[in-house]
């Protein structure tokens, strides 16, 4: 593991991969060992990869199995359902731009057709690292820029391939595939 609070990007893929290689491993040290890098286009760019009509998801690592490294890139005014994490830890850092979260409760099963009920929205700015576990609730990032481009850096463990899109009117779910849209910077074949 590199000895200094600042990461280069191999460095930070190898210093992932070694803390995720323990059977527990500490939310805390993720976030500092993600704070740690500085971003840098060079080190990312070949995964950044945009779509006109939505944001993507560019695989950059499968880590040791224990983890996915994904950079997500948002296009102006692109943003995602309000949606679950699958049991998962959700890091995001951010690598350019601006993106803004905005986290809810967990709807009441109890009740049908209730609007969700929202817990707070912030900005998220270059370097920033965020964290969030289905224990914290649901959430919602979206790029509010109209004129620029936003890119992220998200690391999911355990991966997984559903996750469950929720209506903030109603509270409404259902089931969501994650789909990547590029891999190791390669575009996917759509199937």
């Amino acid at each position: 593991m590199a000895c200094s609070s600042e990461y280069t990007w191999q460095e930070l893929l190898s210093t992932l991969t070694e803390l995720f290689s323990y059977e527990e491993v500490d939310a805390d040290k993720v976030i500092k060992v993600m704070s740690g890098y500085k971003s840098d286009p060079r080190d990312w760019a070949q995964y950044a990869m945009f779509d006109p009509h939505r944001y993507t998801r560019n695989l950059v690592d499968r880590g040791n199995g224990r983890f996915n490294l994904i950079v997500l890139c948002w296009g102006e005014g692109h943003g995602s359902s309000i949606h679950d994490h699958a049991n998962s830890h959700c890091f995001m850092k951010m690598l350019q731009g601006s993106l803004k979260e905005t986290q809810y409760h967990w709807p009441n099963n109890n009740k049908r057709n209730i609007p969700l009920d929202e817990k707070f929205a912030t900005h998220h700015n270059i370097d920033d690292v965020t964290y969030i576990n289905d224990s914290i609730g649901l959430h919602r990032v979206e790029n509010s820029s109209h004129t620029e481009g936003a890119i992220s850096l998200h690391l999911y463990s355990p991966p997984f391939q559903m996750c469950q899109t929720f209506d903030e009117r109603t509270g409404h779910q259902r089931s969501c595939k994650v789909i990547f849209h590029s891999e190791k910077g390669l575009k996917c074949i759509p199937i």
